[in-house]
């Protein structure tokens, strides 16, 4: 059974996983922060880089969610919704209730992986497209965010704080969390068979189900996933804001999806790696910082940051024709 599905996920794996795009990608980095260090003085600096590093965190474990998704051949629009969603359930579960701190944040992930396994479910069930059932349910999220909080940010205080406090050179608790997320689930997509499932599925969903395997539950499984760290991006939301905003996390989708992008996921499914992920994170992120550096105008980084998305659609369809070619 396995000998049926791993040739391809090796195949396709090891395009996205060899050290040549990892060098690709640091490169990139790397000639981002020398251009910014040369435009303004202050970019280069030790506390520039631990304020994007503390800044990042629910970037990074969504980002996570988002590859595994893309990679299954799906997409999640409705991360940032239940971002929201979660915390105002923790809001209210510690103002309302008067519940600890672990078990309301338990109740926020609780919540939020829900919300994945019903967009999940929904889309496999009837194989609807996960683009437009992940829609709905960011209306629902988002509607339900609003109605937990009576459209008001709610405010918490500091009980979550300790997760965005730095506490060793300057990075916080939030920040390790999130990079062990990233470590944990690298190895589960390069070292496991369900990682090798994920990929396979996307790569060819019939030849995955002609060798006996059944794809449904390992895609609604990856769904719940993006929920469960979409509670815990909200979480560390929380703690940097230290109360619960219905509108968090509009627009959130837009730059989880940039930075899994750039990071060379493809969108058709099938490739991808959540290494060259962190960096897509990385890079996005120094790309904001050093615009708003520089004094660049809202409308003047909509615009950058648009092309870069664009350029890494490009280029990843040039990559998958050439894959095609080849094989």
């Amino acid at each position: 059974m396995n000998t049926t599905v791993t040739p391809a996920v090796t195949k396709r794996s090891s395009s996205v996983s060899g050290l040549g795009t990892y060098l690709g990608l640091a490169g990139a980095l790397l000639a981002m922060i020398v251009l910014f260090s040369a435009m303004s003085s202050h970019f280069l600096s030790y506390n520039t880089f631990t304020m994007l590093a503390n800044q990042i965190p629910d970037l990074m474990v969504l980002s996570v969610g988002m590859t595994l998704i893309l990679i299954i051949g799906g997409i999640d629009l409705s991360v940032g919704s239940v971002v929201a969603l979660a915390a105002s359930v923790v809001s209210v579960a510690t103002l309302n209730w008067g519940w600890g701190i672990f078990p309301s944040a338990a109740l926020g992930m609780l919540c939020a992986a829900l919300a994945g396994t019903v967009t999940g479910t929904v889309t496999v069930a009837w194989r609807i497209p996960s683009f437009i059932v992940s829609l709905g349910v960011l209306e629902m999220a988002r509607g339900l965010a609003y109605q937990l909080t009576d459209s008001r940010t709610a405010y918490i205080g500091d009980v979550y704080g300790w997760l965005s406090t730095p506490f060793a050179f300057g990075i916080s608790p939030s920040f390790i969390l999130a990079l062990l997320v990233i470590v944990i689930a690298h190895a589960l997509l390069t070292r496991s068979v369900f990682g090798r499932y994920l990929v396979a599925i996307g790569t060819n969903e019939e030849a995955v189900r002609l060798a006996g395997i059944n794809p449904k539950p390992y895609k609604v499984l990856v769904f719940a996933l993006m929920g469960l760290l979409a509670g815990l991006a909200a979480l560390f939301q929380v703690s940097r804001l230290e109360a619960a905003d219905p509108n968090a996390g509009a627009g959130l989708e837009l730059q989880v999806i940039a930075a899994v992008v750039i990071g060379g996921t493809s969108l058709m499914g099938g490739r991808g790696s959540v290494i060259s992920t962190f960096f897509g994170v990385l890079i996005i992120s120094v790309l904001a910082a050093g615009l708003a550096q520089i004094g660049a105008s809202e409308p003047t980084k909509r615009i950058i940051t648009g092309a870069v998305i664009v350029v890494a659609v490009v280029l990843d369809t040039y990559r998958s024709h050439r894959a095609k070619r080849r094989g």
